[in-house]
């Protein structure tokens, strides 16, 4: 969907020059078309499991909404999430609170607008068992299993290792379900495990599935009733162009094992799977514009949008492919290394890459943007947060506003004494 008219980078049927001729740069664009794509593949690959998306990836309301109407169930990690998915329409009854540290608000929160929760120590335990009790209502939980497998991805967002801070150690979850089974308000409904992000060797997923299905397996001797087995999302994206799994190769490697291991239940639990990377990571583009090309040591270029704008290069050495949007047909001749405005010497979007001419006032396009990108950007060095667009076919529309330097403001207040 991503293709090229006249030597300008066109998403679907519009070409980013006219998108930046109104919303300035720098500025997300997202495919519709690649959006739904990613959500009927998972639909196709996954016709009988519990499929919620991952709101952590990208927090649209707009993009939400496309999603929560393709059927999905949400996965939520703060008050806000469970907020913006109650707003995008997702069903309560497929909304999963995860969240190592919930406060008690948030607790409350959940109980109220009846969603499940996956519960990641005994003291979560005991307060929503407490709160539950209160309000006179019962709560499907899962416990959040650590399984001490390692997915083979950058250890920032590896969470399934025995050092992580997610999860109880899957030695001690048959002890969580006893006390659970004790307390009134909470019933022990499924098992919750995550192992990591990016993932793109689908070995550890199956791995973790078997621990987590002998720990199924203890528990219902202790009378659970597993309704859900869920195993988390993680699945990675070709951002190297390299290849990535499909959701259909992790249907073909979970599904099977999932389907051996459950027949030794008694129980007959529904599996779970969390995407989110993999739902909106490719859809979206960030177009940023050039401000100066410096030679130096290296060929700088230097651009509009730093890590307050795509945080991933410099907060886990990411790859993003880029492009000169406005020179698609034009032959690779120097080696650039693309820089953000941030007063910061890791603010680099792009190393030692071979691109055509680049000069002032060119566009740069940095593709694979949709997964983690306006979610983590931020107003540092005073730089206010930028536009977010949709495109549908021939058309388009801003999803989210540039933000002004009101908004750098808005919350903030002056003492008496300084006025």
């Amino acid at each position: 969907m991503f293709l090229s008219s006249d030597g300008i980078l066109t998403i679907e049927n519009v070409k980013v020059t006219e998108i930046v001729e109104e919303t300035g740069t720098p500025v997300y664009i997202t495919s519709k078309a690649i959006l739904e794509n990613n959500l009927n593949a998972y639909k196709s690959a996954f016709p009988n499991e519990g499929l919620l998306y991952a709101v952590k990836a990208n927090n649209n309301l707009a993009l939400m909404k496309i999603i929560a109407s393709h059927g999905f169930g949400a996965d939520v990690f703060s008050d806000g999430e469970l907020y913006l998915a109650s707003l995008a329409g997702f069903d309560k009854k497929k909304v999963l609170f995860n969240g190592n540290s919930k406060s008690r608000k948030e607790i409350e929160m959940g109980i109220t607008a009846g969603v499940k929760f996956s519960v990641d120590s005994l003291d979560e335990l005991r307060t929503i068992s407490e709160i539950a009790r209160e309000s006179g209502k019962e709560v499907e939980i899962a416990f959040r299993v650590n399984p001490d497998v390692d997915p083979k991805t950058h250890p920032k967002i590896a969470t399934g290792l025995k050092e992580s801070k997610f999860g109880i150690p899957h030695e001690m979850v048959r002890e969580a379900y006893e006390l659970a089974l004790k307390l009134d308000g909470v019933v022990p409904a499924g098992i919750h495990c995550h192992i990591g992000s990016q993932i793109l060797d689908l070995s550890p997923f199956v791995h973790a599935l078997n621990k987590v299905m002998d720990i199924a397996k203890e528990i219902e001797q202790l009378g659970v009733d597993l309704r859900f087995v869920d195993m988390g999302g993680g699945l990675g994206i070709d951002y190297e162009g390299k290849g990535a799994p499909t959701p259909k190769d992790f249907a073909n490697a979970i599904l099977p094992e999932f389907e051996k291991r459950k027949a030794e239940l008694n129980s007959d639990p529904q599996l779970w799977l969390e995407p989110g990377r993999s739902i909106v990571g490719n859809t979206t583009v960030l177009i940023t514009r050039v401000n100066a090309v410096k030679r130096g040591y290296k060929n700088f270029v230097a651009v509009d949008a730093g890590f307050n704008i795509l945080i991933r290069p410099a907060m886990y050495g990411s790859y993003h492919r880029v492009a000169v949007a406005n020179k698609m047909n034009a032959e690779a001749e120097e080696t650039y290394t693309v820089v953000g405005p941030i007063c910061e010497s890791g603010d680099i979007l792009a190393k030692d890459r071979k691109l055509p001419k680049v000069e002032a006032g060119d566009l740069i396009a940095v593709f694979d943007a949709g997964a983690y990108g306006f979610v983590m950007s931020s107003q540092y060095n005073g730089r206010p947060r930028c536009a977010e667009v949709l495109v549908n076919g021939d058309k388009w529309n801003v999803i989210r506003e540039r933000e002004s330097y009101g908004d750098l403001i808005a919350k903030q207040k002056l003492p008496d004494w300084l006025l």
